[in-house]
């Protein structure tokens, strides 16, 4: 899949208040966060943006799919997937044994594996609408 693949196809609906989370950063977080809110969107149109813990920004269709958190030095991106999504690249940084989420944290100047966050959004969408990863990862495989 060509980098131009993983895109959104046109302009998705945002919500203002993740807008405002967003403006509030340094530029090199506003782009990260930006690559990664125009990725969530180009995984499924259906995705919706809201805030959630007060100020975070969560993007949802069926159950949580993944959350932002720009820290000093690095942009965490959580992605609630009950650690059953695979991984083949790598890209996870923290809480490989996380019940809940995972961490892929990008730092100024990393580049974003697009093509492999948008499959593991692809595959955390795919199980919410088969039920959410609980209801999955109790099931034999």
């Amino acid at each position: 899949m060509a980098v131009n693949d993983v895109r959104p196809q046109g302009p998705y609906e945002t919500d203002p208040r993740v807008d405002d989370y967003i403006t509030k950063l340094p530029e090199w977080q506003q782009d990260i966060c930006g690559q990664v809110r125009d990725l969530i969107h180009a995984a499924d149109p259906e995705v919706v943006e809201t805030i959630k813990r007060t100020v975070q920004p969560y993007f949802v269709l069926k159950g949580n799919v993944c959350a932002l958190l720009a820290a000093k030095d690095h942009v965490n991106v959580f992605l609630y997937d009950g650690a059953i999504v695979p991984d083949p690249e790598g890209i996870i940084t923290a809480g490989h044994d996380n019940k809940t989420a995972r961490t892929v944290s990008f730092r100024q100047g990393e580049t974003i594996n697009e093509r492999a966050l948008v499959a593991m959004f692809r595959q955390i969408i795919a199980n919410n609408r088969a039920g959410g990863w609980r209801k999955l990862k109790d099931q034999p495989r």
